[in-house]
């Protein structure tokens, strides 16, 4: 019980990852509803590209300056993950 009263951050951090994942397999699989493709997205390929957004929008997470917490860090990531795969788009068409 102290531990969570010790970093009360930690559980907030893990949510807040978890998030990123799933806006981040969000954002892969609407990339590839735009392509007009009759087979529909490859499973593999939706799972590679998702890996490779949140990959990259954790590292943003993690690197962006502490003075930015809560919300605020979560909408900025959130905002550079749609961004990455808007410009994705716009170069594989």
């Amino acid at each position: 019980m102290s531990n969570n009263i010790a970093n009360p951050y930690f559980k907030s951090k893990k949510i807040s990852l978890i998030m990123l994942a799933a806006t981040a397999i969000i954002c892969s699989r609407m990339l590839f509803v735009f392509f007009n493709d009759p087979e529909g997205p490859n499973l593999l390929i939706v799972a590679g590209l998702s890996l490779a957004v949140y990959l990259l929008s954790s590292a943003s997470y993690i690197f962006i300056p502490s003075k930015i917490n809560g919300i605020k860090r979560l909408s900025a990531v959130i905002c550079i993950q749609i961004l990455a795969v808007i410009v994705l788009y716009f170069c594989m068409r």
